[in-house]
């Protein structure tokens, strides 16, 4: 692999979400291992996978990796970093403070905010060589989280040092901001890491996929503009040549995947890259990982016929229980890269063809709804929460009303702190209400964020719920937006995923989440399905047959109802090719 080659000190894998960048990763520090040297693997991801792939419970310490001597691992716990950053802050003057006040301090650092500083101070303690935790490790790979997320992060040395030299914060920002002063030094360091090509190496993973394809060419671009521009590109899971053209489905993908490689535009074209062929089985365990970057020999042999036994769940019946009201919220949810996108669209179109005012909108800062449409339709809007979008609203309109009354001072001291990073939570918070309360009366449907991105999200929408039940005290009559996320009438959540153990256990410890707050997923969907689409080939009949456990997993564990819906020799592109979807 030519990314591995002359491999600086840190490596990041980046990309849109469910294209394979913890396998890329966790197979990369396996092979600089088993080169005799001392590997850490960090995770950065609030969805981490790490130790699922591994076999190993991880956590928020390094731990050794037993089959792999000179590998150890880490994975960065948002919620432990937030406690033992609140912890920092309220330790001090617990018993010198009255007890409101302590209680008034965490509630200011409740919020998702503070789950992001204290995730950053973690990961630039570890980039910037001022932890004495990475001083032992020749290496130090970073799997990071999908792509809208780690671009955020990869800004934050620099947003939050310029914050920090400009003077600014006030009272939104005064608890989360109250612990940063002091990690300067640390964030100047992490800057000057990020940007200098022997020490920092951009590994860019992607699917050979017209939207995966799309998405690392903006990566790129946004990570040229920042200053990081030593990348490579690694293209996972590229169906090899089929043998034959017997199977009708193999030739369509391997096409499919051949022309969107083809089309790369110039700029990516001509960064390092490399192909990693697909598997006939899911890369879990050292032994599967240590496979991943060897070509296989010798042609696949068939699964016995009885694996590869046709299923029919189509997604056509959970939209007909959903068709029989008139309006109601509808979350897709899931980890990145399982296809929510898609089947928000599929649902949405098949509502709106049915003659329902329907809302389609996405929380996810690199999902893109206009694409997938590819068109128009009758009773269908279409939106996008965009957080900068959002924050600027948010701005002018505090501007606008509290702003109203004051002097010029006091303008500039308002607009100054709502230009911090912690007001974009806020912003799109608020946004997310607005859609919500519109379902009261005709059907939303939200194509949500990786999976770390929506929790954050609901975390808030809890801390707004906290405190209006608070300030009501006895007084009953209200309904927050939790409150209507808690309501299977008004709300039906949808678990997006794959037929493949990491998808289905995240979206297992989504719902157990969910279910701690009083949210109860109304279906699952397993998308893009070889066992449902029947193939011929080896190659892929093994695939689907690796499926099979996983769906009777999800079928008679996790759901009760459950919508499979087939793997497609053409991308769903368009209103009438979403259409056929939904009656699948």
């Amino acid at each position: 692999m030519k990314f591995l080659n002359d491999a600086p000190r840190f490596l990041f894998f980046t990309g849109k979400g469910g294209v394979g960048k913890t396998s890329i990763a966790c197979a990369s520090a396996i092979t600089l291992a088993h080169g005799g040297k001392k590997v850490l693997l960090v995770s950065t991801d609030p969805a981490s996978n790490v130790g699922q792939v591994f076999g190993v419970s991880i956590g928020n310490t390094i731990t050794d990796i037993p089959a792999a001597p000179g590998l150890s691992a880490l994975e960065i716990d948002p919620e432990q970093a937030a406690a033992a950053y609140r912890e920092r802050i309220i330790g001090p003057v617990r018993g010198l403070l009255p007890d409101k006040d302590i209680a008034a301090i965490a509630e200011q650092l409740s919020g998702s905010c503070t789950t992001e500083i204290a995730s950053f101070n973690e990961f630039t303690g570890l980039l910037s060589g001022q932890d004495d935790i990475t001083a032992a490790f020749d290496h130090v790979l970073f799997d990071t989280a999908p792509t809208g997320h780690t671009i955020r992060l990869l800004q934050l040395p620099g947003s939050w040092t310029e914050f920090l030299d400009d003077g600014k914060g006030d009272a939104s920002c005064l608890g989360p901001l109250s612990g940063l002063e002091k990690q300067r030094a640390i964030y100047a360091d992490a800057v000057a890491a990020l940007a200098d090509p022997h020490r920092t190496r951009l590994v860019l993973v992607s699917r050979a996929q017209r939207s995966t394809l799309a998405e690392i060419t903006r990566t790129h671009r946004e990570l040229a503009d920042i200053g990081l521009t030593h990348q490579h590109v690694v293209i996972n899971g590229v169906l090899p040549e089929p043998a034959d053209d017997t199977d009708p489905l193999e030739t369509a993908i391997r096409r499919r995947e051949q022309a969107a490689i083809a089309a790369l535009p110039d700029e990516l074209a001509q960064l390092p890259t490399d192909q990693v062929p697909l598997k006939a089985t899911n890369i879990v365990g050292i032994d599967a990982l240590e496979s991943l970057f060897t070509p296989d020999t010798g042609a696949v042999a068939a699964p016995p016929a009885a694996t590869a036994q046709p299923l029919s769940a189509p997604l056509s019946a959970l939209i007909d229980e959903l068709d029989t009201d008139d309006h109601g919220l509808i979350m897709c949810m899931g980890k990145g890269g399982v296809g929510k996108t898609t089947i928000a669209a599929a649902i949405a179109v098949a509502l709106a063809s049915r003659g329902h005012q329907v809302h389609l909108t996405t929380t996810d800062p690199a999902a893109h709804l206009t694409e997938t449409l590819g068109g128009e339709l009758d009773n269908l809007q279409v939106s996008r929460i965009d957080p900068a979008e959002a924050t600027e609203q948010y701005r002018n309109r505090v501007l606008t009303t509290k702003g109203k009354n004051l002097d010029e001072r006091g303008r500039a001291n308002l607009a100054e702190d709502l230009r911090s990073p912690c007001t974009e939570e806020v912003a799109v918070f608020q946004a997310f209400s607005r859609v919500i309360n519109e379902s009261s009366r005709k059907f939303v449907v939200v194509d949500t964020a990786p999976t770390g991105h929506t929790l954050l999200l609901l975390d808030a929408t809890g801390s707004y719920h906290r405190e209006i039940a608070r300030q009501m005290g006895e007084n009953t009559n209200y309904t927050t937006p939790l409150m209507r996320l808690q309501d299977p009438h008004a709300t039906k959540v949808l678990l997006v995923t794959l037929a493949e153990t990491t998808p289905v256990l995240e979206a297992a410890g989504l719902q157990a989440d969910l279910q701690r707050a009083g949210i109860h997923p109304w279906a699952w969907v397993v998308n893009n399905s070889l066992a449902a689409a029947e193939p011929t080939s080896p190659l892929l009949q093994q695939r689907a047959a690796g499926e099979i456990t996983e769906i009777d997993s999800i079928t008679h564990r996790y759901s009760q109802r459950t919508a499979i819906v087939p793997m497609l020799a053409e991308e769903p592109v368009g209103t009438s090719a979403l259409a056929a979807l939904s009656k699948s």
